[in-house]
């Protein structure tokens, strides 16, 4: 008879980016199914699932519940880093181990996190080199005023200002905020090279249309003119926009469903298959998918749930992932994961134009200055951090 895991997730799928939680929840579940099939494993997978719906408070409540009250040690979850922030002291507190499955903006590490999701060196820095070489030197920011927006932007600004470029303006709105009709104005009369956006959620989708909207009234091309470029646009948030809008917006990701490969032919018919009337697949339902597969993986290795013993085995494990191999870095507990840039089309997609020969290496601090691996080139502009 197989033993059972009982595993925390903890996404937002209502509030203002229920769209990312519930395909964050979705990639997990699927995962779970999977490792409960079969023989592969000793074990099942229970999960207890909970639902902040956004708020800051309720990720910190809940979190605490599941350590506490139902003894969880793992808990795959939260999509911002705000909330990933709420609820770290009580990971390190009581000892559990917290599976983060979103992008983000790095200069983090914690025995208590295993990061899934992309780096800053694995989405940020190839989406600056690209821009700056393909488009100009004059950018806009504009992003929710929360620590993913306010650190990209700060890394961004660093690679426009030793380009020799400038950033004609930074704004930021709260969370959910969809009154971008001041933000819209000010790009059309600075008419920057190229847009960062660091908006998530409703907010994202909102000024997506309204500046499609304004570019139209103006005669402008806009994906051409002022194309809008972003570290965490996947394919479910195009149908949010709308075929209005949603076509030409470059993303940088680590995932696109249209990797053409058949282990991500196989993750996407499982994925609609399990969710039927869902939308595509996406980054973040990729990285929560790999973050249970992993965990599995650890847990078999292990064992058991024995957190010494989990983290002695962490990078040993490895998952063919539908994005390509996937491993935990032993210096960091960051993932290798494969760095891609792709540009929105009509159909709901993206056309990748640019995807790395392999897994590259995380870099969370971004403080590399060797070229012993083959790295996602660093600008040459950007400060080492000592």
């Amino acid at each position: 008879m197989k033993g059972r895991h009982r595993l925390g997730l903890l996404f937002s799928i209502t509030g203002p980016y229920a769209t990312i939680g519930q395909a964050m929840l979705n990639g997990a579940l699927l995962a779970i199914d999977e490792v409960n099939a079969g023989d592969a494993f000793p074990f099942t997978l229970e999960p207890s699932i909970a639902d902040p719906g956004g708020a800051l408070s309720a990720y910190a409540r809940l979190a605490k519940s599941m350590l506490i009250d139902e003894g969880l040690v793992h808990v795959i979850g939260c999509y911002t880093s705000s909330s990933r922030k709420e609820v770290l002291p009580y990971f390190e507190k009581y000892d559990g181990l917290l599976w983060y499955p979103s992008h983000y903006e790095g200069f983090e590490s914690s025995e208590n996190v295993v990061y899934t999701g992309a780096s800053p060196n694995q989405h940020i820095v190839p989406l600056a080199d690209f821009l700056l070489k393909r488009y100009g030197n004059k950018a806009y920011f504009v992003g929710s005023n929360y620590i993913w927006a306010w650190e990209n932007n700060k890394i961004m600004r660093e690679a426009v200002l030793a380009s020799g470029g400038s950033v004609l303006a930074e704004r930021y709105v709260p969370v959910g905020d969809v009154d971008h009709d001041s933000i819209v104005r000010q790009i059309l009369d600075c008419r920057p090279h190229f847009i960062f956006n660091t908006l998530i959620g409703d907010s994202a989708y909102a000024f997506f249309r309204a500046l499609r909207r304004a570019a139209k009234r103006a005669r402008l091309d806009q994906p051409r003119d002022m194309p809008v470029a972003s570290c965490s646009l996947s394919e479910p948030e195009l149908a949010e926009i709308g075929p209005e809008a949603a076509d030409g917006h470059i993303s940088s990701s680590v995932y696109f469903e249209s990797i053409d490969t058949e282990a991500n032919a196989s993750f996407a018919r499982a994925y609609r298959r399990r969710f039927p009337g869902q939308r595509a697949t996406s980054a973040d339902a990729e990285a929560s998918y790999n973050a249970v597969h992993l965990l599995a993986r650890a847990l078999k290795a292990a064992g058991g749930e024995d957190m010494p013993a989990v983290r002695s085995v962490l990078s040993h494990v490895e998952f063919d992932a539908p994005q390509g191999p996937v491993r935990i870095d032993s210096d960091n507990r960051h993932s290798y994961l494969t760095p891609r840039i792709g540009v929105s089309n009509s159909k709901g997609g993206f056309d990748i134009i640019f995807a790395a020969s392999q897994p590259i290496k995380p870099d969370p601090y971004l403080i590399w200055d060797d070229v012993r691996h083959e790295r996602v080139p660093r600008p040459a502009h950007l400060r080492i951090v000592k």
